[in-house]
């Protein structure tokens, strides 16, 4: 895992310097600490930049390096035989050694043992193609000196980030918005329309970001950029539902085990300690046992929970543990989000508020004392149809529950209490949910279970500014997406759906910054882009056993691997209890936020009608704990990017 910055001066006649290279890369360092390297050239004249030169040029490629693999030859940048392409990129190539053999076959020299150095020659021989035989986790910038065109991409699902923007002729990139802002040395204008994005679904979407004329590159997707400054962003891999295997159950079930066995295994390969991110669910406990089964020390496992119990996992983490003699360690995490929360909102860039940002930088900040790369059971759930909304899809696609109308739902949904105590109180608020949404369409239902604020509710909160500036027609992001999947079946049109938005956008992002923001690396054996090809060609029937009985397959395939009672629990979300601490110990933090001046005057919100929205959660009447998250995590990104307080 890296971090990598660059400018290309297509059309500026402003030269890139090891200086603003540096200063992008200074910002960064906790993405890789353990070295820097810097590469600059002018269009026709190829050299490398020693850091004590002077040298300048129109192209500039920056990295901070974490080393995992050849830590003593594998620094970058890295080029090819004749120094006319140079890379640096952010990530794993996980077949290398695979790829490897065969670019030695057809006569190319290596003089790393480094992952990254394959990219260059499979460039040589494939151009863009190359992307096609990368089994991996990346997002690298390749500069070709002959074609004079940069090539920046992401891997198929999104798991390293790269953002961009165009700026007086020159094209700027970086892992994180942060390190562009370095080289612009000025604020953007924000983008409102994020902002309401952002308290819709809790998180940006790309390609947008809060500033205007930043952008995010989509996951599986790549640019070009040439020396007249022509860009060209396309796509270079989509997954397909439609084409379903004439496979049996159990031997779908074996191809499983198989790719999944082979991806954790790929993801074993370091020069340096491992471990694994244990939360005692199907997912991350499946690939623990498969560590297990192929390392030959004990693996070191980490869990998170909490004082209270509805919400943490504990018991179910030391169980798998002990299941598979592992080295336990877990961390619980206390109501003392004041101290982290402006520290976290930094190393994000962007508003974000899945409450699981606090707990996964917690359980990255202990796990990075043991060892240096973790796996975790990340995209389980996308993968098998995990999530409980999806056998309430499969439910309400069985009758016409939109002929009843939305008024119905709606007095359905105000019987139901919304009170966060235990359990079976907290399994009420699903059913509302589920209950209000049921009078729309598949699509619209989607997005009213997923998002935090309704059109109605953030109507209430916005200011006259905000109603003026924004366009309340979010609800397309998800609903389009839905709408040109790659699928017939509605489970198969949601998992596309979901793979394509809320797990890159959401779930990546997340587990992304907490482990760089800790110098970790982490990797997904369930991301494998294999075992998501081989799974999508597969019936939803089988990942949605009955109907209703989430990662059905997945169960079936490893019941007599995972502990009974592993096996036979329900999935609990890797979330806060954020209503509780909200209108307890952290409510004079949440005052100090959303009743100060700053907040009011920025003119965003109706002042008044947020005070109702606090009041009714303070007295315990409604919890809108995940919607006050939302408010003061906006707030304090205000208070860092635009007014400039130092947090760290």
């Amino acid at each position: 895992m890296c971090g990598i910055v660059g400018v290309y001066n297509f059309g500026s006649k402003k030269e890139v310097s090891k200086d603003i290279l540096k200063k992008m890369c200074d910002v960064i360092i906790h993405r890789g600490p353990d070295e820097e390297g810097y590469y600059v050239a002018s269009k026709f004249k190829v050299q490398s930049l020693k850091l004590e030169n002077e040298t300048v040029g129109d192209i500039g490629l920056g990295i901070r390096r974490l080393a995992i693999i050849d830590l003593q030859t594998g620094s970058q940048p890295i080029h090819n035989e004749d120094n006319t392409l140079w890379i640096v990129c952010n990530g794993e190539i996980y077949n290398f050694l695979e790829l490897k053999e065969d670019l030695l076959k057809k006569g190319h020299k290596f003089y790393t043992k480094t992952d990254v150095e394959t990219v260059v020659h499979l460039y040589e021989d494939f151009d863009i193609d190359c992307l096609k035989h990368l089994r991996g986790m990346y997002a690298f910038a390749l500069w070709d000196q002959k074609k004079q065109r940069l090539f920046l991409t992401r891997d198929r699902v999104g798991k390293k980030p790269l953002y961009y923007t165009i700026h007086n002729g020159s094209l700027i990139f970086a892992s994180e918005i942060k390190a562009i802002l370095q080289y612009l040395n000025f604020t953007p204008e924000i983008n409102f329309e994020a902002i309401n994005y952002f308290l819709t679904y809790q998180y940006i979407p790309q390609p947008i970001t809060i500033f205007k004329g930043i952008f995010k590159l989509p996951p599986a997707s790549y640019m070009l950029c040439d020396k007249n400054g022509n860009i060209k962003i396309e796509r270079y891999w989509e997954l397909d539902f439609r084409k379903k295997q004439n496979i049996t159950f159990n031997e779908a079930k074996q191809k499983i085990k198989e790719i999944l066995t082979e991806a954790t295994k790929l993801r074993l390969i370091s020069d340096v300690p491992i471990g694994a991110f244990l939360s005692g669910g199907h997912d991350s406990s499946i690939i623990v046992g498969l560590m297990s089964q192929n390392s030959a020390q004990k693996v070191k496992t980490f869990s998170v929970g909490f004082k209270e119990q509805d919400f943490s996992e504990l018991k179910y983490a030391k169980i798998v543990a002990k299941h598979f003699d592992t080295e336990h360690t877990e961390i619980i995490v206390e109501p003392k989000m004041a101290e982290v929360l402006p520290k976290l909102v930094w190393f994000y860039d962007q508003p974000f508020a899945d409450t699981s940002m606090v707990p996964s930088y917690y359980v990255a900040n202990v796990t990075r004392n043991y060892v240096k790369v973790a796996l975790n059971g990340d995209g389980g759930d996308e993968n098998f149809c995990g999530y409980l909304r999806y056998p309430a899809i499969k439910l309400a696609s069985l009758f016409p529950f939109e002929l009843l109308g939305n008024n119905f739902y709606t007095e359905v949904g105000k019987v139901i209490p919304l009170i966060e105590t235990t359990s079976a109180k907290n399994k009420l608020k699903y059913f509302k949910r589920f209950f209000t949404a049921l009078g729309n369409p598949t699509p619209v239902r989607q997005v009213l279970w997923h998002c935090f604020f309704t059109n109605e509710q953030k109507d209430f909160i916005y200011s006259d500014f905000m109603k003026s500036v924004v366009n309340q027609n979010v609800y397309h992001y998800l609903i389009d997406t839905y709408h040109t999947a790659k699928a017939y079946d509605i489970i198969d049109k949601i998992s596309y759906t979901d793979i394509n938005t809320y797990l890159p956008e959401c779930l990546l992002v997340k587990m992304d910054i907490a482990s760089m923001a800790n110098s970790l690396e982490v990797r997904s054996p369930f991301l494998d882009h294999k075992l998501l090809e081989f799974t999508a060609t597969i019936p939803s029937s089988w990942k949605l056993g009955y109907g209703f009985i989430t990662k059905y397959i997945l169960k079936e395939t490893f019941k007599d691997f995972l502990p009974k009672d592993i096996i036979k629990r329900h999935k609990q979300g890797f979330g806060l209890p954020i209503g509780k601490w909200l209108r307890y110990e952290l409510k004079d933090f949440v005052k100090e936020i959303l009743c100060s001046e700053k907040f009011i005057f920025r003119g965003l919100f109706n002042y008044k009608n947020i005070k109702v929205l606090l009041e009714k959660h303070f007295s315990g009447k409604e919890d809108h704990g995940y919607r006050i998250f939302a408010l003061v995590n906006l707030e304090l990104w205000f208070r860092i990017f635009v007014d400039k307080e130092n947090v760290l």
